[in-house]
Parts: structure tokens; C-alpha cells; sequence
């Protein structure tokens, strides 16, 4: 594929990282001024360690982006920007030390000792983990700290522009708030000279240029202080659409909870005489009961169980997916999303290039699609594994693989064997009963094992999957599902899995035929 195919194609694509991408086409028609970078960013907020959202916001925005370097030869950035100059709020309770960080409450995370006492603060532990966390997944960005802008001075212009627009800053955030909080708001967040706390207290300005507030600190004094080098900090929404204005951001996505936020916040970065970034906004996750998955209740599904049980591809495969729309998040996806994640991949390189852009595997790979599959789906695997019982070893599944797959076992092909070993071993074996046949199932089962017993040696998956559908169309199963139901539930223990004459070429004709005895023996 030319690359002038590829951008001729991606012009009119469907695909939701080039309708994104032709946003920042339309915003800058002849180019961003002075041949500048399209700047994306995505945010972190350092009170916790990375999570699932965290890869999923990054990752789409990275999506973005290569969608939008397809389309233009324009420069672009991606900033990842941690708000470390936010007050502690609450002690997180999966830290140490927490007596030490509740007499740091309220501070900026930037200033608080670290509770594991490995950096200079609790946000560089943090940021650190971060950059660890986006660089172990290859995420190409920029590193910005919220505390390192402004304590250098970076965002000095900008503090003075709030200033600036008080009074217009004022009349966009109040109608928004309570009679109560109203009568407290300020834009602007002094940092108390005495206690180091980030202030929420009202404010008067005293003089632009010089960038000096008049307050009152927490002991009843009145002081005159600057707002400049990190004294002073912004409320989260203006400190949004600040951030958008100084560091000239284009591009922004974020969840559905922050609409009103980017709402307000885009009225905000318009007062500053900027112009608020292009985005989508997407849909939260949802638990397998179908409620929004919290924190606090701990009813998500953490970045490392995706990992132990399946691939980084199919996380992103399922990240990719309809991202305007409330996904169920939880352990029993997975499965499913390695094997489509694979299915995408194997249509990939017959498809039209049309098709190929939108092709989740076009994005998550940014066109480099690797070419080969593995030899089994994940679904078979795990349906082996689930035979062999909660003790199973990769030894073992070796040992079936090298009579059904020609050549070497490949890493991907083994770190696929591992996730199975891990999926069935803490959510399968658990689970799996198998029940004893009934009725027309009895005469179906017998028939297959005296099918087996004749089949020649070298009989294929397809030879086997046409006996087994034989029998079950010839044996009264209507409809005929419920035949392989019955393979499922009376072999295998579940209640659905693999093509069966797959399964019977990998687990062996005679295993299955001392399944088959093991079930009518029930």
C-alpha cells in the first residue's frame, strides 16, 4: 500500500481515529501558523498509581494522532501532563505511612514527602510510576509536570491572563455553582506561606503585572502574596483551559463524567483569549452487572489482571471498540477479545485498503500488522487447559501442541499458552462440572466414540468437525446447537466451546474418546 493510497483512502474513512483526526484538518486549513506541532495531550492525576483508564486514554489519543500524521506532514507532540500541583485530599489506602501523609493534607503532591520513601515526593513516586508505566507499553509523548511549570515560572503569562480576566472567569464559573460555594470561589488557589496548603479562599486582585492577590491565610491574617512561581495554583477547570491556552494544545479527549468540565472550561480558555482543543468524548466502562465501575467499590477489572490473563493486543483491540459507548469491563471479556483481536488480524492483509483503515488492527498496530497468527484460537486453548484440569503445565499443552501445529512453537504462540494456563487456573477450573448425558445425547455419544475409533490416523479437523455434525443431524438434536451444547457440557464442563473437530485433533482421538467414556460412565 502506497502512502498515497493510504491518505487518499483515510480522507473519507469511517474509522473513529480519522473522523477525529480530520478535526485538526478543519481547525487549521492551511496548517497551524509558523509550521508549529499539533499539540495532544492527555492528563494524569498523580493521588494514585496508573490504571486501565489511563492506558485507554493514551492509547486512543495515540491513535489519534496516527491518523492524523497519515493525513498531514505537519509536526506533531503528545504531552502527557500530570496535575502535581493539586492539594492532597485524602490519604490513599493503598500506601504506607499514612499517619506522615495525613499531616500533609491539603499540600500540593509535589511538595509531600514520598510514603515509600524512594523519591523526592509523593508525585515524583508517582510521575515516576507513570513514565515506567507509559514506556513499558511503547507510548511515544512528552513528560510535563504541573508543579515543574509552574514553579519554573512557564505558566507566569498565563497566571497574569486569569488575572486579567478575573471578573470574565468569574461570570462563566458562578452561575455553575451553589449560593454556598459561590460566596468562596476563587479562580485562583493561593499557597499559604505558612502551612504550604492550598488555600480555597476568596481572592482579590491587587495588581495584574506584578501579579499580586490579596487574602486571607488559615490563621485569620490578611497578606498581599504573588501568584507567580508556584505560590499560587488554579482551580481545576481554569487551571483546564489554562493549560490548553499556555501550552497551546489542539487535541484533548476525555470521559463522559467531564463533559460539563470541558464545557466550562472551553467557555474559560475562549475568556483567555485562547481557543479550547478538539476531542472525543467517550464512554465509561462498566462492570458485569452493568454499573459504573468505581474505585472506591474496587468493581473493575486492574490493568494486571487484563495482562496475567490476556494479550496487551487484545486490551488495546478492545479499547479501539465503539469507544462512544458503555462497555461491560470485567474478567469474562477477555477471552473473547483475544480471539477477534486475532480473527481482525488474519483478515487483514486480503483486505482492500479501505477496509484494512478500519480494521482495529490497522490503529492498535499503526499500520505494521504483523502477518502470521497463531495456529489455534485462545478459546481452543483454553478448552484444552480445561481438560487437563486446574493443575495443567505449559509442558503438557507443548506436548498436544507438536501433533497439531507444524514447526516450532512461537513466543507469541507461548505467551498465549500462559494466559490459558492463568485464565483456567483461577476462573475456569473453578467453575467446570460436567453433567451426565441424557436421553437422545446417550445414542449420540456412543455413535461418535465408534466413529472415532475408525477414523483413520491421519484425519483431519474438518474430516472430524463433518462426523461429529453428521451425528448430530442425523441424531433428532433440534435444534442443532443443542448437540454441541451437549458435547460442551458433558466433555469439556461448559457451556460453550471450541469447533469440535478442532478440539479433537489437538486433544487427540483416543483422549476424547476416554472423555467420552468418562461421560457415559456418569
Amino acid at each position: 500500500m502506497t502512502d498515497t493510497a493510504l491518505r487518499t483512502a483515510a480522507f473519507d474513512s469511517k474509522a473513529w481515529p480519522y473522523e477525529e483526526a480530520r478535526k485538526l484538518l478543519k481547525r487549521y486549513p492551511d496548517g497551524k501558523p509558523g509550521n508549529q506541532p499539533v499539540i495532544f495531550e492527555t492528563g494524569y492525576g498523580p493521588s494514585g498509581l496508573p490504571h486501565i483508564g489511563t492506558f485507554n486514554e493514551v492509547l486512543r489519543t495515540t491513535m489519534v494522532r496516527h491518523a492524523f500524521q497519515t493525513l498531514s506532514d505537519a509536526p506533531t507532540r503528545l504531552i502527557e501532563f500530570s496535575d502535581d500541583m493539586d492539594g492532597l485530599r485524602k490519604v490513599p489506602d493503598n500506601v504506607p505511612n499514612q499517619a506522615m501523609l495525613t499531616e500533609h493534607l491539603g499540600k500540593p503532591l509535589s511538595r509531600i514527602p514520598d510514603p515509600f520513601e524512594k523519591f523526592e515526593s509523593f508525585a515524583a513516586h508517582n510521575n515516576a510510576m507513570l513514565r515506567d508505566f507509559l514506556d513499558r507499553f511503547g507510548f511515544e509523548y512528552e513528560f510535563i509536570s504541573s508543579a515543574s511549570q509552574y514553579e519554573a515560572g512557564v505558566f507566569d503569562d498565563a497566571l497574569k491572563g486569569v488575572l486579567r480576566h478575573y471578573a470574565g472567569i468569574m461570570g462563566v464559573m458562578l452561575p455553575t455553582l451553589r449560593k454556598e460555594r459561590a460566596a468562596t470561589y476563587s479562580p485562583i488557589l493561593p499557597i499559604s506561606p505558612k502551612t504550604g496548603v492550598v488555600l480555597q479562599v476568596p481572592v482579590e486582585v491587587v495588581n495584574v503585572e506584578e501579579g499580586t492577590i490579596r487574602f486571607t491565610d488559615s490563621d485569620g491574617e490578611v497578606l498581599v502574596q504573588s501568584v507567580l512561581g508556584g505560590q499560587a495554583k488554579l482551580q481545576w477547570k481554569v487551571d483546564w483551559a489554562m493549560r490548553w491556552v499556555a501550552l497551546g494544545v489542539d487535541y484533548e479527549m476525555y470521559g463522559k463524567d467531564l463533559i460539563d468540565s470541558g464545557v466550562q472550561s472551553g467557555k474559560i480558555a475562549r475568556v483567555l483569549g485562547g481557543r479550547p482543543p478538539e476531542g472525543l468524548i467517550y464512554e465509561m466502562f462498566l462492570d458485569e452487572k452493568g454499573e459504573k465501575i468505581s474505585k472506591s467499590k474496587g468493581n473493575g477489572l486492574t490493568l494486571e489482571q487484563w495482562l496475567d490473563y490476556g494479550t496487551q493486543e487484545s486490551l488495546s483491540f478492545f479499547a479501539y471498540r465503539e469507544p462512544k459507548k458503555a462497555k461491560q469491563l470485567h474478567i469474562g471479556v477477555i477471552p473473547r477479545a483475544v480471539d477477534d483481536y486475532f480473527q481482525f488480524r488474519a483478515s487483514y492483509a486480503a483486505q482492500p485498503v479501505e477496509q484494512k483503515l478500519g480494521n482495529p488492527v490497522h490503529h492498535i498496530h499503526d499500520g505494521d500488522v504483523p502477518g502470521t497468527n497463531p495456529p489455534v484460537t485462545f478459546g481452543l486453548l483454553l478448552n484444552l487447559v480445561g481438560v487437563l484440569g486446574a493443575g495443567a503445565t505449559a509442558e503438557q499443552v507443548h506436548g498436544y501442541l507438536s501433533n497439531y501445529v507444524e514447526g516450532a512453537i512461537t513466543h507469541e504462540l507461548d505467551a498465549l499458552i500462559g494466559h490459558a494456563l492463568a485464565y483456567n487456573r483461577d476462573y475456569v477450573a473453578p467453575t467446570l462440572q460436567r453433567r451426565k448425558p441424557e436421553g437422545i445425547e446417550v445414542a449420540a455419544l456412543e455413535r461418535l466414540d465408534r466413529e472415532l475409533a475408525a477414523v483413520p490416523a491421519d484425519s483431519s479437523a474438518v474430516d472430524l468437525q463433518n462426523i461429529v455434525y453428521a451425528i448430530g443431524n442425523e441424531g433428532g438434536f433440534e435444534p442443532l446447537r443443542a448437540w454441541f451444547g451437549a458435547l460442551y457440557e458433558t466433555l469439556l464442563g461448559s457451556s460453550q466451546g471450541p469447533r469440535m473437530g478442532s478440539f479433537i485433533a489437538l486433544y487427540g482421538v483416543e483422549n476424547t474418546r476416554k472423555l467420552i467414556a468418562e461421560a457415559l460412565a456418569r
